[in-house]
């Protein structure tokens, strides 16, 4: 499906003196030596694609932009990049006669935009190497901390769980070949569809105090984050319903059903670099190793209690947790590859992707500032080329602050700002009543 991953990182002080110094680091790094990133990627005779070793000119790679990106005083270097990045989102696929990666330096925004090829790594090995590249902030010699996530506590495999293994599996594995085939959400004001990857985007950036949403959690037992944001993602998404359709509210309990990309690594969270290199795992090594888990959420108008989003996000995960979705969705696609090619397993996505509402990523970041060529890190923001779903939503946290890139078809959703605001003003109530409720202890 030809996705690009583009990360954002700006930094405290414009690069205009130090564009030799990011090469330098370019060639000195760990991304050299990793073999994707020094192959083309070919094609035979028989359309089949393989990596082949070439030689890699870092000056192809790094392009530098001297001049703002708008012509607009009063655009923000936030919008402008959101823009650029958005524009790259449809209409710039990377070339084919170099290693499918490129770093773009903003030098009037003070930003980098790394553009990677989602065939060279997924998600959490691209974000590991990247950091690798990084410093602390308050120790330049020391590598930034792996932010893991909490590790799933073990499974009691009493016959009981067995039996909720083996049930959950086999229905969400009968909803995940349903989705494939037929089965396809209602049509609402955020509905994508086949084709609509080919429409022009906006992106947004939707911000949360992990603070914030850890107040949240405490206030729902036994929850996670990752509860929280599909909580905030199901009320945010049913306010701006409220608010574009007015006189044709959604009925009661619509469901709006997301796809989300799950980690099959043994270790959650961010990995350490020198044992992705290793080949000597394969549940460890590079590439892609995630599964597609189908997440729904529901419109509620107008609750009375916001919390019940968090509560009822929560009972939904909960039992996906129970399941083997995920390595399911990650064997099929294995299978599908091998036997029947990687086309047919491309239109197997696709038509995942296009009979479902949005796409929802998150990846945790450093807990400290770091530094990247020197220069202090002011945020790190991700999204992705674009899909059939009218939303895709991707965040990361870093330094305290999770930041939601919200990327959007311009003809459905033309105002993500508000969508975002929708977002935040959901944490901001959870929040409120939270704290109001006297439940934290």
């Amino acid at each position: 499906m030809d996705q690009i991953i583009n990360v954002a990182i700006a930094v405290d002080s414009p690069f205009a003196v130090d564009v030799a110094a990011v090469k330098a680091e370019v060639r000195s790094s760990v991304m050299l030596k990793l073999p994707r990133f020094c192959s083309l990627m070919v094609r035979d005779s028989c359309g089949r694609e393989y990596w082949r070793r070439t030689e890699v000119d870092v000056d192809r790679h790094v392009i530098v932009r001297h001049h703002p990106l708008s012509d607009d005083p009063l655009v923000s270097d936030e919008d402008a990049v959101n823009d650029f990045i958005a524009d790259l989102a449809v209409s710039s696929p990377l070339p084919a006669d170099k290693p499918l990666w490129e770093i773009h330096i903003l030098v009037a925004h003070a930003t980098a935009v790394f553009r990677l090829h989602h065939a060279l790594g997924d998600g959490i090995s691209l974000m590991s190497m990247l950091l690798s590249c990084c410093r602390k902030a308050d120790d330049p010699s020391q590598l930034p901390t792996i932010g893991a996530a909490a590790a799933a506590p073990p499974r009691g495999w009493s016959a009981w769980a067995l039996v909720k293994l083996v049930w959950y599996t086999l229905v969400y594995a009968l909803e995940f070949t349903v989705r494939a085939l037929w089965l396809r959400d209602r049509t609402t004001a955020v509905s994508g569809g086949a084709g609509v990857e080919l429409w022009p985007r906006k992106l947004a950036t939707a911000r949360f105090r992990l603070d914030d949403m850890k107040i949240v959690k405490r206030a729902v037992n036994e929850s996670t984050i990752n509860d929280v944001l599909f909580g905030i993602i199901s009320c945010g998404l049913s306010r701006y319903l409220d608010i574009k359709s007015p006189k044709a509210l959604p009925p009661e309990g619509l469901r709006m059903t997301g796809v989300a990309m799950v980690n099959l690594r043994a270790q959650p969270g961010l990995q350490d670099i020198s044992k992705l290199m290793s080949s000597s795992n394969s549940s460890t090594s590079w590439g892609n190793k995630f599964g597609m888990i189908i997440l729904p959420v529901y419109y509620h108008k107008g609750d009375s209690n916001p919390i019940e989003f968090v509560k009822r996000a929560k009972s939904m995960i909960d039992k996906k947790k129970l399941s083997l979705e995920a390595l399911f969705s990650y064997k099929v696609g294995h299978l599908v590859t091998s036997f029947l090619g990687a086309k047919f397993a491309a239109i197997l996505s696709y038509r995942i992707l296009s009979n479902t509402s949005f796409t929802i990523s998150n990846i945790i970041g450093p807990r400290e500032k770091i530094t990247i060529v020197g220069h202090t890190v002011k945020h790190i923001r991700v999204t992705s080329s674009s899909l059939p779903h009218a939303i895709t939503m991707h965040m990361v946290s870093y330094g305290g602050v999770a930041e939601m890139q919200i990327l959007t078809a311009k003809e459905i959703i033309p105002d993500p700002k508000i969508l975002a605001k929708c977002f935040e003003d959901a944490l901001l109530e959870m929040k409120e009543v939270a704290l109001g409720s006297n439940i934290i202890s």
